[in-house]
Formats: C-alpha cells, sequence, structure tokens
C-alpha cells in the first residue's frame, strides 16, 4: 500500500472514529461495550493482522492487585484530579485515556483555552481518567500512562498539569503500546522541569500508583460516561465535536459563556 493511501486509510479511519464517538455520547453505559468493540475493528481495520494481540483482561493485574497509595493532591473520593482555583463557580469534568486520539484531538484544538478558562476562575476542572484502551486493543499505555501522571500528581498539581500535556503532545498511535513502559514515561518526564525527582522515578518504575489506577479505571467504568473524550460542565454534556469536527479554542470559549450557570 502507497504512502497516500495509507493516509487516505487512516484519516478515514479517524473520521470514522469521530462520527461513532458522536453516537457514543448519546448512549447508556449497557452499549458502552459496542462501541468499544466497534472501535477497535476500526483499528484493526487500519493496523492489519493484529487481532491476537487484543486482550480484553488487565495487563497489570498482578501489580494492580496491591495495596492502593493515593498520591497526594489527589480529590474528590481519591479518583479525581482537580486542577484550577477550588472556589471556582462551576466544574467542568473532562474523561479521558491517554491513548484516545480523540482525546489528543480535543487536547490540541481547545486544551490551551480549557486550562486558560480555569486560571482565570471560570470553572476549576476535574479530570477522570479510563483505561480501557488497553483491555481492547492490547498493551497496558493507558495504565502506565496513568500511573507515571499520579506520580507527577504527587510532585504538585502543576507538575500533573505539565506532564498531562506533554503526554497529548507526543501520544503515539493508539494502535500501539508507545506508552507501555516505565522508560517511555521517564524520557517525556525530562520536558517537565523539576518532575524527575528520586521519589518520581521511583514511582514510575515501581509501579506504586497501579493499585490506584484500577481504582480510577473502575470509577470511570462506574460512571456512566459512554466514551472518550466527554467533558460536562456543572452536569451538562458539552459537544465537542460539532458537526463531527474538534471545536476550536474561540469556540469552546463561546460554548463556555453560553451555558447557564447549573444546568
Amino acid at each position: 500500500m502507497s504512502n497516500n493511501q495509507q493516509k487516505k486509510q487512516h484519516r478515514t479511519a479517524t473520521e470514522r472514529m469521530r462520527e461513532q464517538h458522536a453516537r457514543e455520547q448519546k448512549t447508556a453505559k449497557a452499549r458502552r461495550r459496542v462501541v468499544v468493540g466497534v472501535s477497535t475493528a476500526l483499528v484493526l481495520a487500519l493496523v492489519g493482522g493484529i487481532a491476537a494481540a487484543v486482550s480484553f483482561g488487565s495487563s497489570s493485574d498482578d501489580a494492580a492487585s496491591g495495596p492502593v497509595v493515593v498520591p497526594a493532591n489527589a480529590t474528590g473520593d481519591g479518583t479525581v484530579v482537580t486542577y484550577g482555583k477550588a472556589d471556582a463557580p462551576r466544574t467542568l469534568k473532562v474523561y479521558e485515556d491517554f491513548r484516545c486520539p480523540i482525546c489528543e484531538k480535543l487536547e490540541s484544538s481547545a486544551g490551551k483555552t480549557m486550562q486558560e478558562l480555569a486560571d482565570q476562575g471560570t470553572y476549576k476542572i476535574e479530570y477522570h481518567f479510563a483505561t480501557f484502551l488497553d483491555r481492547n486493543l492490547g498493551g497496558k499505555g493507558s495504565k502506565t500512562a496513568l500511573n507515571a501522571t499520579a506520580a507527577a500528581l504527587n510532585e504538585g498539581v502543576d507538575k500533573f498539569k505539565a506532564f498531562h500535556d506533554v503526554l497529548y503532545a507526543n501520544q503515539p498511535d493508539e494502535s500501539k503500546d508507545g506508552f507501555g513502559s516505565a522508560e517511555a514515561m521517564l524520557n517525556l518526564a525530562e520536558q517537565v522541569p523539576g518532575l524527575k525527582t528520586d521519589a518520581f522515578v521511583k514511582a514510575v518504575n515501581e509501579g506504586t500508583y497501579l493499585p490506584w489506577v484500577a481504582k480510577v479505571s473502575k470509577a470511570f467504568d462506574d460512571s456512566g460516561v459512554s466514551g472518550t473524550p466527554a467533558v460536562l460542565l456543572d452536569g451538562k454534556q458539552l459537544n465537542v465535536f460539532p458537526n463531527n469536527q474538534v471545536i476550536t479554542g474561540d469556540a469552546f470559549k463561546a460554548l463556555i459563556e453560553q451555558t447557564p450557570a447549573g444546568q
């Protein structure tokens, strides 16, 4: 297959995934397994011949069975990461999986604006993380990235946010397990000044927060959210892919302004 054909096929698959994502957000939790199955089929059609790599079990079950160590600065029931001013009048809930390519598109397009509005006190952001792509594509990239993110959170919310952004800026193809090693995480951590403390390196290498990752993943599975990314303002789900196109920063800001408080 030529490079042009491959690029065309990838664009088509991405467009189909985006369309599927828009439908996902209208479904009940009971349909989530069907949606994931369709997304997985699209990926398999794209890369071809990797069906044997698909796994529906956790690749980190052993490590995740230990005691739950909650990172410093976690909020809510310990499974939430909050960015912004605690007394902000509104709450923006963001549901993501670090391997999700549509999450990366949203972060690349509107992520800066989302952060700016939080910094200004318009709302605080509550991050809720999923790892279902590990189950459906095989590998452990989502869990490994989330474990490293917990280690960054333990160093400070600012370190969390910086590392979160670095991960999306360097996201590998979701059909590959590019985030699956501690080495990959430590290499990316070099881009966040002051992050690679002894405690951070130890937690990444030893998987200290993997039991917490399992708890966070279960919280997502129990949330009723049917796919990623999902963005809710004061409990109201926002359409961040209007007309199946990722929302721009300016359009996102307008959407926030147009959404009544408490709705």
